[in-house]
């Protein structure tokens, strides 16, 4: 499984903090998941996500030992997730985790539908989607299983999904519409039975779904979307926090193209090298703008694992 890295911890250590919310021990932010805990964009590239805004705004606030969403890539299944949970290169950082996201689901409800933005028609089959909720359910069960196991020490977050499709025409919205209250029902259910807090996020999209994911033919969120979901997490949550508007930076998307242009460099291998994503974690200043990892390790509580400390620039 390819290895996403994208960077946004740079941005976050030249935020200052702003004194705790409460006392409290160092954050340790694992974002786990498919496109949304990602980042991407409406027009297919990386950029803020809800995960990175959530880490910003915690930072403002309390101290972060560490954030990462390395195991987080676009388009991953519920099951897909599942395996980077149980993965080698997920242990050590679930392991020192306090503090976990997920978002796992929608991609295995929404390859099944047959989009037309053009004509605005939507269309699926009802016993595929029902078998693929149901793989919803064993998968995501299974993944806070493991965290369960594998991130003791941390709160799990599972975030919900807003409806994908605002741009299509009305009479095709009630079936899909409906599928997507049974994902999130089962998110639901799944994170209360294993006590982790689900994240409902559909009714901040609600009214205003067609201006949150601009693009008709893509169903990602603006940055203001993406700032919606990141307050749905703290309004779930025991921090009190909320991303205003002006802290958002501007735009500033990197192409899947770019960010694996600099992922094969930072492996010493040159962008047309061939298609092989690189299997390590490359923690290198040629990675400057696609990192997503960032450590303060001041900050660590005794007996968690650091990082040799690297020089990177600003961000923006």
């Amino acid at each position: 499984m390819r290895l996403f890295v994208l960077l946004v911890g740079a941005l976050l250590l030249l935020i200052p903090q702003t004194g705790p919310v409460k006392a409290a021990a160092p954050a340790a932010y694992v974002a786990l998941g498919d496109s949304l805990a990602a980042g991407q964009t409406p027009n297919r590239a990386i950029d803020l996500g809800y995960a990175d805004m959530i880490a910003m705004e915690l930072r403002r606030h309390v101290p972060i030992a560490f954030y990462s969403k390395d195991l987080s890539y676009p388009g991953l299944t519920s099951g897909q997730v599942l395996e980077r949970v149980r993965s080698d290169e997920a242990r050590p950082v679930l392991e020192q985790s306090t503090l976990i996201t997920v978002s796992a689901g929608a991609n295995d409800l929404l390859g099944l539908v047959r989009y037309n933005p053009r004509a605005g028609t939507l269309a699926y089959d009802r016993i595929p989607a029902d078998y693929a909720l149901n793989g919803v359910r064993k998968n995501v069960a299974a993944i806070l299983d493991e965290l369960a196991e594998r991130a003791p020490r941390a709160t799990v977050y599972v975030m919900g999904y807003y409806f994908p499709y605002p741009h299509a025409r009305e009479e095709m919205k009630p079936g899909l519409r409906k599928e997507l209250g049974r994902l999130n029902a089962i998110l639901k259910q799944e994170a209360e039975a294993a006590g982790a807090v689900f994240v409902p996020v559909e009714e901040a999209f609600a009214a205003e779904g067609s201006q949150l994911l601009p693009n008709p033919a893509d169903v990602h969120p603006s940055l203001e979307g993406y700032r919606r979901m990141a307050n749905a997490f703290f309004e779930n949550s025991p921090y009190g926090l909320t991303v205003q508007p002006w802290e958002v930076p501007p735009p500033n998307p990197v192409s899947f193209e770019e960010m694996n242009r600099r992922m094969q460099e930072a492996d010493g291998r040159s962008a047309d090298a061939g298609d092989e994503t690189p299997t390590r974690i490359a923690v290198d200043e040629q990675l400057q703008g696609i990192h997503a990892i960032y450590f303060n390790p001041s900050e660590l509580p005794e007996g968690v694992f650091s990082y040799e400390a690297r020089n990177v620039d600003d961000l923006r």
